[in-house]
């Protein structure tokens, strides 16, 4: 906020204006006794006195010094007063003041030759003005001045400087932080200080992550043991804590279909046939000779082959 400034003003040749004093003269004029020299309003002779000679546009007017602050001179919006030839005179919105009674209406300092605001018809210089309506820093409790940079967050105020980062006191500024409670903390000092940390690299999980076995990982770091791909957002098992995608698992560690050879995982809710050493996928459990669905029903072994009762009777002939 820079304010507003009044105007000094001064008084030129013609009745009812005012501009610069520059044109007004002053003094004794060397003149014979034979002229006539009287004031243009009530006169009066001018010799031995004082006057003001004005030039009113056809010849020079003289008027003694209260003609001429009686007809030309403002009155001081303030006091009510006249504002003499020889007062300073100061001029703001259409109203004229002596220099002594252009004021601060809260601390009666003089605005003559500083910033001040007009509040409600009350002048105020800037600092009454700031302390009366303007926020107040939090941290220092100190005025935030218009016109400072300042940080606002939650409907409270900062100066710049005194928003700073509770753990390394550092200015925050524009940069991000995050808020605990009544305190703030810059990204770096709050993962430090309070995030958890990964299970596989150790560093700290600002956002996101996932859990497994109660700990917790970034999701780029819950990998397959064996392949590398990310498993957040799929299906995996583990083998001795360790985490495997499901098609890693199946190829190293599940026993093999005797029908297809591919691995049986038991995953997803599919289903298989165990015999001794052997295992089937539930679809692949088949005679050998004849491929009926041995599911359910009957079979026999012979040798590597399993048979239905049928091709079991007819390989017995």
């Amino acid at each position: 906020m820079s304010g507003d400034t009044a105007r000094e003003v001064g008084f030129d040749c013609q009745v009812g204006k005012v501009h610069s004093t520059a044109d007004i003269t002053s003094g004794l004029e060397k003149v014979t006794m034979n002229d006539r020299f009287d004031c243009d309003n009530c006169k009066e002779s001018l010799y031995g006195r004082k006057y003001i000679q004005a030039d009113g546009g056809q010849g020079d007017n003289p008027y003694c010094i209260p003609c001429y602050d009686s007809l030309f001179a403002n009155t001081c919006d303030e006091c009510k007063e006249l504002i003499g030839h020889d007062a300073r005179e100061l001029f703001y919105e259409d109203r004229h003041y002596h220099e002594h009674c252009f004021r601060c209406f809260r601390c009666d300092r003089s605005l003559a030759d500083e910033p001040f605001t007009n509040q409600d018809e009350a002048l105020l210089c800037n600092e009454c003005y700031c302390n009366e309506f303007s926020s107040k820093c939090v941290a220092c409790d100190k005025t935030v001045m218009p016109g400072t940079r300042k940080l606002e967050y939650g409907g409270s105020t900062w100066h710049e400087g005194c928003f700073i980062c509770h753990s390394c006191e550092q200015p925050i500024g524009s940069k991000s932080f995050i808020p605990d409670k009544e305190e703030h903390y810059c990204v770096p000092c709050y993962e430090n200080k309070f995030a958890p940390r990964c299970t596989r690299c150790k560093q700290a999980l600002a956002k996101g992550g996932v859990t497994y076995r109660d700990e917790p990982w970034h999701k780029e770091c819950f990998v397959c043991t064996s392949c590398k791909v990310q498993l957040a957002g799929q299906h995996f098992t583990s083998r001795d804590d360790s985490p495997f995608c499901l098609k890693c698992f199946g190829s190293l560690y599940a026993k093999k279909c005797e029908a297809c050879s591919k691995p049986i995982t038991g995953f997803g809710g599919g289903k298989y046939i165990s015999f001794e050493e052997r295992q089937w996928h539930q679809p692949c459990f088949n005679c050998t000779e004849c491929s009926v669905s041995l599911v359910g029903a009957g079979f026999f072994p012979n040798g590597e082959q399993i048979l239905c009762r049928d091709c079991n009777t007819s390989s017995n002939l």
